[in-house]
């Protein structure tokens, strides 16, 4: 929204210069964007006065011309305008000036004769435009600029010492988009009384009344007000300079004296106009109603635009002739041959206005300050204030009566705002009388129920006072935000807790990246297809996911029951953006249904493992070696270790006798179960079917580990309490004072043994005096019978109170051969 100094001062006599009203503004939430003084250059031009003139020697259309510049000399200045003549004042250049357009004057010869300096145009001074402009140079009429004399500056002699102001207004304060809805703004800051042009409005008859000229029809809800009136023996003419000027200040382009003023109007009261040549009306009818189907129009930009039956129309008996609150039409616009005006001051719907632009890609000022809201009590001032200006700048006359159509405006607000309430939130101490001086001087007035409460109905300009607070906001702003008290909040200094579960999380992800894993976050929304491509059966829990009702998607229309997705996901767009060697994880929660009730949730952590075992290490050293099922189980160990959890753990290979899960390949699927023989977690390596399904032709590990179950989280209370298994207390241990003894031990047992269960009882066997124990080789082939492996073992003995004896070690060790050759139909075998 811009406006000028001078224009606003018209309305509210502030003293305060430009720079401070925007500063106040400012403060006011009303953010100016720029504070810029018009036309500065004409500083620099002179008035001056032509003496005598006489014809150049060396051209015909040329003119020597002696003017007195102020300076007591006269100064030759050869003219080409062809309006120049004796007596006349006129803007004058001399050399050195810079004129719009960085167009510097200089001395020079033309055809022979000194120039000393240029008398300008309007056109040359940026006061005109070039479809405006007539080339002629600028004759100052003593009656229309007063007080004029040779050397005076030209923009003090034109009253041009003006300032221009814009201000970014928010949706929120239509009643801004005019000059007097700022001067309201600033006589509410300064205390200063607010000015109108137009006070009250002449009563209007409404569309029932049929002994007019013209009648209005309204068909459409969407019109809250339509008012009009009509003249008749305008004469349309360019404008006076006083009204282009001010127009072209604030970005407008002059047109005619009629459109002008519909544009200053707009401007003014933040009121849109719109003027018709009512001779060109069919019918001498308007038409306030939807477009039809396959409706067109030529619109006054010279486009034709296909209409739809959303967007609200102005049309005559048969054509539209405008875009309501938008644009009107080619076929009824004014021109130098309208004599007969018809004048609309309407109240169109936000809503309707902005959808309607928005499909034609079509804004305008009108459409501008029609979708952010338009006070239909404005509309009857503005046309009043409109046929004021036309009759005195077009002259005419007044047809006696018009159309003032009242419906479908929204009921006003009735708010109570508590004296108690407005100094709580703004931590102030102001009376009832001073918030009700405060808000009158916005022109929002107030009835007392009593000494600490007001009851407000809010102006129908102000559309965005809703409720209490907007009132409380209203009073902060015309305080003064720099005025209200601040104080620092009084708090608590406390350590911050985590949510539930936090403290296993986190252990659980720094574990995850000091193996060398990253970290994701996927949705917990994904694809209903993800059950069908990790090959689950109907009696699987995972393939019956929660659906949701609203879904963003189809690709994330169900809750997920599974991490394991999503990561394949992040590993086919890792490879296909040629990242090949991956260690990722995820913690989160996964999602089953519970019936009537609130799904269930549980806390998983999975993860995925491809490519090379060392991502990023030299070929030279590590070579191309991948990372294999071995890989995991370290990192689950790892994970293990770090949580205290060794003890009362057993790894299983997943069989037919424990069951596989679907998308894992057989003989490469392992569980981890606590000492009751509950699965906590699998980890393995996924189906070649299950990789073609998401698009990834090389090797995939994974992990799954129920964090619910290594660690049972308590959803009520913010604890941790580890159900599952027991973990391992820290403890110091001292280094050992005595040397251990190390036996190797090779068993010779059945190829379907785990030997998983041959460490279990070896440890079993050992007691207190085993150390260490740790499989250094499983062989089959040449020496070993078909159907059997030999199992190497490295066993380390120490006793933690002396030194440790031959016999007692070696009784040890005979005690763990012979229950292995017992439980597991062994031998021991025998070197060659």
């Amino acid at each position: 929204m811009k406006f000028t100094y001078n224009w606003l001062r018209e309305y509210v006599a502030v003293e305060l210069d430009p720079d401070a009203v925007a500063a106040r503004l400012t403060m006011l939430g009303l953010e100016v964007d720029a504070v810029l003084p018009l036309y500065p250059s004409l500083d620099e031009v002179r008035v001056a006065r032509v003496a005598a003139l006489c014809q150049h020697p060396n051209a015909d259309r040329l003119t020597l011309c002696d003017v007195e510049d102020g300076s007591g000399a006269l100064r030759r200045v050869v003219c080409g305008a062809p309006n120049v003549r004796v007596g006349m004042f006129t803007p004058l250049a001399v050399p050195g000036t810079v004129l719009p357009g960085d167009f510097k004057i200089s001395a020079n010869k033309i055809r022979g004769e000194l120039s000393a300096g240029m008398l300008c145009s309007e056109q040359e001074l940026g006061l005109a435009d070039s479809e405006t402009a007539s080339g002629e140079i600028m004759d100052l009429d003593p009656v229309e600029f007063p007080g004029l004399a040779p050397g005076m500056p030209l923009r003090q002699a034109l009253n041009l010492q003006d300032t221009m102001i814009e201000v970014d207004l928010t949706p929120n304060r239509p009643d801004c988009a005019g000059v007097i809805g700022l001067a309201r703004e600033v006589a509410g800051f300064s205390g200063l009384p607010l000015s109108k042009p137009v006070k009250i409005a002449p009563l209007l008859l409404q569309t029932a009344v049929t002994d007019r000229p013209f009648a209005v029809t309204v068909a459409t809800p969407q019109c809250h007000r339509y008012t009009a009136r009509l003249l008749r023996r305008v004469r349309v003419a360019p404008s006076p300079r006083w009204l282009r000027w001010r127009l072209a200040a604030v970005g407008l382009r002059p047109i005619n004296n009629v459109v002008d003023v519909t544009n200053l109007v707009m401007m003014e009261y933040g009121q849109p106009m719109h003027a018709f040549d009512f001779d060109r009306l069919k019918g001498g009818r308007i038409q306030v109603r939807q477009a039809g189907v396959g409706e067109k129009m030529i619109t006054l930009d010279g486009v034709e635009r296909q209409l739809t039956p959303e967007m609200m129309v102005i049309a005559d008996d048969k054509q539209v002739v405008a875009l309501a609150g938008i644009i009107g039409a080619e076929n009824s616009e004014i021109s130098s041959q309208s004599t007969n005006i018809l004048l609309e001051s309407a109240c169109f719907a936000a809503n309707s206005v902005r959808r309607s632009a928005a499909a034609l890609q079509l804004a305008t000022d009108s459409s501008y300050r029609f979708e952010r809201g338009v006070d239909p009590q404005v509309a009857p001032l503005a046309l009043e204030r409109a046929v004021q200006l036309i009759l005195k700048l077009a002259g005419g006359e007044e047809v006696v009566g018009g159309v003032d159509y009242r419906g479908g405006a929204p009921d006003l607000p009735i708010l109570t705002l508590r004296l108690s309430r407005v100094n709580n939130i703004l931590g102030t101490d102001l009376d009832l009388a001073t918030v009700e001086r405060l808000l009158a001087g916005i022109e929002i007035n107030a009835k007392r129920l009593d000494d600490q409460t007001l009851r407000i109905v809010p102006p129908s300009f102000r559309v965005d006072l809703l409720r209490e607070i907007d009132l409380i906001e209203e009073v902060a702003r015309l305080v003064g935000y720099d005025f209200i008290p601040t104080n620092m909040p009084s708090l608590t200094m406390t350590l911050p807790t985590l949510a539930t579960g936090g403290a296993l999380r986190e252990k659980v992800r720094a574990l995850m990246i000091a193996a060398g894993c990253h970290e994701v976050i996927n949705y917990s929304f994904v694809n209903p297809i993800h059950r069908r491509s990790l090959g689950l059966g109907a009696d699987d829990a995972e393939s019956h996911p929660l659906a949701l009702l609203n879904p963003l998607s189809e690709e994330q229309s169900v809750l997920r029951t599974s991490l394991l997705p999503g990561l394949l996901e992040n590993v086919r767009h890792n490879i296909n953006h040629q990242c090949l060697d991956l260690r990722l994880f995820e913690l989160g929660k996964v999602f089953f249904p519970a019936g009537v009730d609130l799904p269930r949730e549980e806390e998983r952590l999975a993860a995925i493992f491809s490519g090379r075992r060392y991502p990023g290490a030299p070929l030279l050293w590590e070579g191309e070696t991948l990372v294999d099922v071995y890989d995991v189980k370290g990192v689950v160990e790892q994970l293990l270790a770090g949580l205290g959890l060794g003890s009362g753990l057993s790894v299983w290979s997943m069989t037919a006798t424990r069951k596989v899960k679907p998308y894992a390949e057989i003989g490469y699927s392992l569980a981890l179960t606590n000492n009751e023989g509950k699965i906590l977690g699998t980890w393995g390596k996924f189906r070649q079917s299950v990789l073609k399904a998401f698009g990834i032709k090389q090797e995939v590990f994974y992990l799954d580990l129920g964090l619910d179950l290594v660690g049972q989280i308590d959803h009520q209370v913010n604890q941790v309490e580890l159900t599952a298994c027991s973990p391992e207390s820290s403890a110091f241990a001292p280094l050992p004072k005595f040397p251990a003894v190390k036996r190797d031990l090779a068993m010779l047992v059945p190829d379907d043994v785990e030997v998983g269960e041959m460490l279990m009882v070896i440890r079993e066997a050992g007691g207190k005096l085993l150390d260490q124990v740790e499989i250094f080789d499983v062989y089959r082939g040449k020496h070993v019978a078909s159907g059997r492996k030999s199992v190497a073992f490295a066993i380390h003995y120490r006793d933690a109170t002396q030194t440790l004896n031959e016999k007692k070690a070696e009784a040890a060790h005979c005690k763990i051969i012979a229950l292995l050759s017992q439980r597991f139909h062994g031998q021991l075998r025998e070197a060659r």
